[in-house]
């Protein structure tokens, strides 16, 4: 919904810009479509998060909890290396990967209810109670 509004807003800054307008495909632009500078969007992002008292981080760090967060959600590690603009994937996976271990604990631990629910005879003596 929040693209969709944004849409909406960059289409009425495209009508307004008209041959100024200058199509780079990018989602957030500036009101004539171009890239917008790294130091503006630091600026403001410094003032919206003061104005709504966050304290004051690195723009960097928003964009590491924003692939921290996606990777939570059960979004792929491709998928983050997309968004994020990797190349490389396994520039994603140094940066992330450890973000996967307790996601491979508990695909584990998944794995093993499964199989001893198949065949309790393959648990340890004294495990075949927990698999009710």
């Amino acid at each position: 919904m929040a693209l969709q509004a944004h849409q909406k807003r960059q289409a009425l800054e495209r009508a307004i810009a008209g041959s100024r307008w200058v199509e780079t495909g990018l989602v957030y632009t500036t009101s004539i479509g171009t890239g917008i500078d790294q130091r503006n969007l630091l600026r403001h992002y410094y003032t919206v998060a003061k104005g709504v008292r966050l304290r004051k981080i690195r723009y960097h760090d928003l964009r590491h909890t924003a692939a921290s967060l996606l990777l939570a959600l059960g979004v792929s590690i491709n998928g983050v290396r997309k968004i994020l603009g990797h190349t490389d994937i396994r520039t994603t996976m140094n940066v992330y990967g450890h973000l996967y271990d307790a996601e491979k604990k508990d695909a584990a631990q998944r794995m093993d209810t499964l199989l001893l629910s198949v065949a309790p005879e393959l648990a340890p003596k004294g495990e075949v109670e927990r698999v009710n």
